[in-house]
């Protein structure tokens, strides 16, 4: 807009700006899902290089992506990743047990970027080793062994994938956004996964959003963990409320206004701002936004019923665990999930529990047992559902959390049973579409500590995910936004089936 759009003394806000500022209701909703698809937009967005057409760049093997992330940081040794010699050497330091002392790896000065001074830190130098706490079982054909607070999910072995070599570089929970973005909370903040998806690939429900976001994130520190940043902000997350009545922010249409009292009004606010389209043409991204008008008003009607559980059959509600208080919470959450990408969601991501509950640095095993009993039943329940109706061959769920937890005992403030923060090795699963099933990939040392050979650095997830619906993350590259290489990550090749 120029100056002489507004008489001298009025506001000086543009048509353009007013309506960026409705980005809390209906018109930054309606971006989420329209944006994406706007050529035109997107020319806008970057002046140089290819721009994304929504198509994939290959075959895909999957449609949407159900990513499941357990804040706070599990502890992987009492989980996914069996270490026995944690409690053959309870008690001993490092130095001596037989293995190499693993503070003293070059992998510890490779991967680990901490924040604090080497001389104060102790955070994941821990030299006491501390037993595990809970037992494992071998499970299904596969015979992988899974920890005992997992009964319902050990069921679902054979269609899983692990991953037992992860790694991250942040030793604080910062690390959260790492996993998303894949930058260290001391470098260049990047868009989330769930943001590079919704960017690249078009939609395949006009009346929803592409991106949207269940359960979390949990403060505003966490924000980057579904932002887009410089893609736009129509290309960040959309958190939805898990109420049919009031799923989206100022998302209802008021009581007093009728469904054809508010048509009448959109179709005003088109018509005038066709009018500033007419007089200014190069202001590409007012046409978007007349357009979003009209996703709103459907997403009005498309959202509430995504949400609303009532068509679920008694015993699909049972399989989510929305039968019992303790799993009742998870099990809304993942039967939303199921419900979103099957009516055409491109990437849901869901938080189970609460905003950091794993993180167990006292009463791990009091922590983790409850905790695991109010995630394995809705978690497995999401499985059998998917696998039953035909979408685990479309959709591709990433279990994960930011980082697992140390292998010797967490000395801070007196502790005795609980574990630190662990960024040098880890374990996440996946299921679904073009993945292998019964399957482990990867392994930490005998202690836990390092992740073995290469590992894979977070954003060899977010390669591999893109991978599988038919994305190559390179071919984003937004001009002036060169990223790094270890941004792009590589696919983990080895679990692709």
């Amino acid at each position: 807009m120029t100056d002489r759009a507004f008489p001298r003394g009025c506001c000086s806000r543009t048509r353009r700006t007013f309506l960026a500022d409705l980005g809390m209701g209906f018109t930054g909703l309606a971006l989420g899902s329209m944006l994406a698809d706007d050529g035109v937009v997107r020319a806008a967005e970057q002046t140089a290089g290819p721009v994304p057409d929504g198509r994939p760049h290959f075959a895909p093997r999957a449609k949407s992506v159900i990513w499941i992330f357990l804040s706070g940081g599990y502890s992987h040794v009492e989980t996914f990743d069996p270490k026995p010699a944690l409690t053959k050497h309870a008690g001993k330091t490092f130095d001596k047990t037989p293995f190499e002392n693993p503070v003293l790896s070059p992998l510890h000065k490779k991967r680990f970027r901490q924040v604090q001074a080497a001389e104060i830190n102790v955070r994941d130098v821990y030299p006491t080793i501390y037993p595990m706490q809970v037992g494992f079982k071998k499970a299904g054909q596969a015979g992988i062994e899974i920890s005992d607070w997992w009964p319902h999910l050990a069921t679902c072995v054979d269609d899983l994938c692990f991953v037992r070599n992860m790694w991250t570089t942040d030793n604080d929970h910062a690390a959260e956004n790492q996993i998303h973005t894949g930058r260290h909370r001391l470098d260049e903040v990047q868009p989330s996964i769930g943001s590079w998806v919704h960017y690249g690939l078009g939609s395949l429900n006009d009346d929803l959003p592409k991106f949207t976001v269940v359960g979390g994130p949990g403060n505003s520190t966490l924000r980057p963990s579904i932002d887009s940043y410089y893609l736009g902000p129509q290309h960040s997350g959309v958190p939805l409320a898990l109420d049919p009545a009031n799923p989206l922010p100022f998302g209802r249409r008021p009581e007093t206004q009728s469904e054809a009292d508010q048509r009448h009004e959109y179709e005003l606010i088109g018509r005038l701002n066709a009018l500033s389209a007419v007089e200014y043409p190069e202001d590409q991204a007012l046409r978007a936004r007349i357009q979003a008008y009209e996703l709103a008003f459907r997403m009005q009607a498309a959202v509430p019923e995504a949400l609303d559980f009532k068509p679920e059959s008694e015993a699909t509600t049972r399989l989510y665990g929305l039968d019992r208080d303790a799993t009742r919470v998870a099990g809304q959450r993942l039967l939303t999930a199921r419900r979103l990408v099957e009516r055409g969601v491109r990437f849901v991501q869901v938080y189970p529990s609460a905003n950091g509950s794993w993180d167990s640095h006292q009463k791990l095993r009091e922590n983790h047992t409850k905790l695991c009993s109010e995630v394995d039943l809705p978690v497995a329940g999401l499985l059998k559902d998917l696998k039953a109706r035909g979408l685990l061959e479309e959709v591709v769920v990433v279990f994960c959390t930011e980082f697992g937890r140390t292998p010797g005992l967490e000395l801070r403030a007196g502790g005795t049973d609980g574990r630190d923060h662990h960024p040098n090795g880890f374990t996440i699963w996946m299921a679904g579409a073009g993945l292998k099933r019964g399957y482990v990939h990867g392994e930490t040392d005998e202690l836990g500590y390092h992740a073995l050979g290469e590992g894979h650095y977070v954003t060899d997830l977010h390669a591999t995910v893109l991978h599988l619906l038919g994305v190559d993350g390179r071919r984003l590259e937004v001009p002036g936004r060169r990223r790094l290489e270890i941004d792009h990550g590589r696919p983990i090749q080895e679990i692709l089936a």
